[in-house]
């Protein structure tokens, strides 16, 4: 099995062992493997503007969607969470696709073991 698909299955595993969390929470959630390899709940997709989570997933630049000021402050929570196992939060603002308009986010982002691998999970609520 290569990588990529073997990446496939780890995203597809851990969505199935969050699906309770990611269909009933009442926050916008995203799991984090790559930028190839994630999956998000309805909620994130709504407030973002796509048509669906699948369409979110099939993104190959998922910073895109946070403002460019944000942006780099995301990537430290996340470097944190990935690298030191350090759950961290920051105020995002996200563009919503179909829109252009802002919303304002405080995001909690916390590092989650699965199958030998460090995903992120990335909660959000609307501010």
């Amino acid at each position: 099995m290569d990588e990529h698909q073997h990446h496939e299955d780890l995203v597809e595993g851990i969505t199935q062992q969050m699906k309770q969390v990611l269909d009933k929470s009442g926050q916008a959630i995203y799991l984090y493997l790559d930028d190839t390899h994630k999956v998000c709940n309805k909620k994130f997709a709504d407030m973002l503007g796509y048509k669906s989570p699948k369409e979110w997933a099939e993104t190959e630049a998922p910073l895109s969607d946070v403002v460019e000021e944000d942006q780099q402050e995301v990537i430290k929570v996340y470097m944190s969470a990935s690298e030191k196992m350090n759950s961290g939060w920051a105020e995002v603002k996200f563009k919503n696709v179909k829109t252009g308009k802002t919303v304002a986010t405080n995001m909690l982002v916390v590092p989650i073991g699965y199958a030998g691998h460090i995903f992120t999970a990335h909660f959000f609520t609307k501010i």
